[in-house]
């Protein structure tokens, strides 16, 4: 029995408790009592995995049927893929250590670039045929979705369908499709189900489109190529959080992960406009939960896990309108059962530092701002729409009230970047040293952490069209920068490995033609190729080299303004006439303010998408 010859392996790995499953809050279901079972696929290791807030929404979300089941696989570490190919065992399921190939559906999420090539390596592992087009109707239908889903044509080769936008109404229709082919006996075999499926607003299945090209490798057209598909697959949106039903007893893991507490998820979006952030423009609206859902939330989640920490989650919580009052009213409630409450993401601005000082209260947490750019010409140019003046005022308040370790984020590598600016990230964390030393109300010592990254040009971006900084730029700008901060102890520099970005750039502004670069890779031995000791650069090259190509073919190659794009058949919802207007205002250094406060800036996304901005009011915004 496999689960028997699973749990012989498990003593001879690392970390056991990766693979053993039964944790606390984990369901389990009888395959004989519901109609569709799919796997959560997590191309990554499990403390990875189980902090990603999507996984927990989508598993109660299907969970809560009575016709599905939802179980959960995550990349396993070397040792024990090692162990499974050795015995010839198949990757299985943590709930019911079933092999991936009993599922009806096996669902990747798609978070990082780095992550594509375990993707393969988890299909190969299921004993399932890589390619989409060589498997049967016996075979689990792969589905993808998640940020890198919004181009998805360097996959196109091996998923089934991508789920384009946001997962918890889609998933549920995903499923009743399947079911119903399932009842009415599976008439016209897997491309009748797929083309069930394609039918679904806001799923895209590679297989029914044709792209074309021109002999210098430019797109001359991307359409479908049966009737019935969508020219234009747009992404799906929740317009109102609070009519969804949030995880309140999510799974509490045997082991430490990446991210260990409760997520509290306050709103989803943001429409501050930087220009290099895809999130900001694929996860727009701003959509906030009301304040009496969040706080009978937290309530439920601390009672059903026994966690002492909550991160209010988003992607800039400080923004949330009514954050101060629940805040107060959280810290009040939970602070005296020792539960403390985390921002991960901070504004830079003084007012963050008050909410960092009401954490304080119950637990020290650090303190991190994201300035990005080392200049004001470089912020304008990102619309990053943060003054020099106002990180000393955050900085200052923050030395005052206490905290003597400030982290600070930069990019370097973006568009119209000149020497000055890279010059002007150490300039500014030796100003955040000074006024901490001058601000100093402790004996401990002052340290600023400096962690820069390099620009990686993203699909449905203002920055979509540029390509990226040479890979010897990059490593020029981060010796620079290293020479520039070395005489100064306080100052610690963290920075990616240039050669990384690289690769991750080729796959994020890919096309099709990335599959065969990709299978050659992975074929090579590429995996984990987001952890440093597992990234294999020359092979990289290689795989690129065998199919005549370098990745900076695909990296720094600039679009034109009327050029088809790869993801041209992915509707975000902004318009490309909007992205390209905030380009145009890049290189103007022209800011562009948030839509929220200042009135709507067409992005056309609120009246085609029939969607809006739904704030819950409060003492600040």
């Amino acid at each position: 029995m496999l689960a028997e010859r699973i749990e012989c392996l498990l003593p001879r790995v690392q970390k056991p408790a990766r693979y053993v499953g039964n944790e606390v809050n984990s369901i389990k279901k009888g395959w004989q009592q519901v109609q569709v079972t799919m796997a959560f696929a997590f191309p990554d290791v499990y403390e990875v995995g189980m902090s990603h807030l999507g996984l927990r929404i989508l598993y109660h979300e299907v969970n809560k049927r009575q016709d599905a089941l939802m179980e959960r696989v995550f990349a396993p570490w070397t040792d024990l893929e090692e162990l499974l190919r050795q015995e010839g065992l198949p990757l299985f399921s943590l709930e019911s250590r079933r092999p991936l190939a009993d599922f009806d559906l096996i669902g990747f999420t798609l978070q990082y670039e780095l992550s594509f090539s375990n993707i393969l390596n988890m299909l190969d592992l299921a004993r399932l045929p890589l390619f989409s087009r060589e498997r049967g109707e016996e075979h689990p239908l792969i589905l993808a979705g998640g940020p890198c889903a919004f181009n998805p044509e360097p996959l196109a080769d091996f998923i089934d369908a991508f789920v384009i936008g946001e997962g918890e109404e889609v998933i549920h229709e995903i499923l009743d499709v399947v079911r119903d082919w399932k009842q009415d006996g599976r008439p016209g075999g897997r491309q009748e189900v797929l083309l069930r499926l394609a039918r679904v607003p806001g799923v895209y299945v590679p297989a029914f489109y044709t792209v074309n090209y021109r002999e210098d490798g430019s797109i001359t057209s991307i359409g479908p190529n049966r009737e019935g598909v969508p020219a234009r697959v747009t992404r799906r949106l929740i317009r109102d959080l609070d009519s969804l039903d949030f995880p309140t007893a999510p799974i509490v893991p045997f082991l430490e992960t990446v991210h260990d507490r409760i997520m509290l998820e306050v709103l989803r979006g943001c429409t501050r406009g930087c220009r290099f952030c895809q999130a900001g423009m694929i996860y727009r609206p701003v959509r906030e939960r009301k304040s009496e859902t969040l706080l009978r939330q937290a309530r439920e989640a601390v009672r059903h896990t026994g966690y002492n920490e909550i991160a209010l989650t988003s992607l800039s919580t400080a923004d949330y309108s009514c954050v101060a009052p629940l805040l107060a009213t959280l810290i009040n409630e939970l602070g005296e059962e020792g539960v403390g409450v985390s921002l991960p993401s901070l504004r830079v601005d003084a007012f963050s530092v008050d909410l960092a000082q009401q954490i304080q209260r119950v637990r020290k947490t650090g303190l991190t701002f994201a300035p990005e750019a080392g200049t004001q010409r470089m912020r304008n140019i990102i619309n990053k729409g943060v003054t020099e003046a106002d990180l000393e005022a955050a900085v200052t308040a923050a030395f005052r009230a206490g905290w003597n370790q400030i982290k600070l984020y930069f990019m370097i590598g973006l568009p119209e970047e000149r020497e000055e600016d890279v010059a002007g990230i150490a300039a500014l964390a030796a100003r955040v040293v000074e006024i901490g030393r001058r601000e100093k109300t402790t004996s401990r010592q002052v340290k600023v952490t400096v962690s820069v990254s390099s620009f990686v040009p993203k699909a449905h971006t203002p920055f979509q069209w540029v390509g990226q900084d040479s890979m010897e730029n990059l490593q020029k700008k981060q010796e620079l920068l290293k020479e520039l901060v070395k005489k100064n102890k306080a100052i610690t520099l963290n920075y990616h490995d240039a050669r990384t970005s690289l690769i991750e750039a080729a796959f994020a502004r890919g096309d099709r033609r990335l599959g065969a670069v990709l299978y050659t890779a992975w074929q090579q031995g590429c995996k984990f190729d987001g952890w440093s000791e597992h990234f294999r650069y020359e092979t990289w090259r290689e795989a690129f080299a065998a199919h005549g190509f370098t990745p900076e073919d695909f990296a720094r190659r600039s679009f034109g303004r009327e050029e088809i794009l790869p993801w041209e058949h992915i509707n975000s919802g902004v318009s490309k006439d909007f992205l390209w207007r905030e380009y145009e205002q890049a290189i103007r250094q022209a800011v562009t303010p948030d839509c929220r406060w200042y009135g709507c800036k067409g992005c056309r996304l609120c009246p085609d998408l029939e969607v809006d901005n739904l704030l819950q009011g409060g003492e600040r915004a």
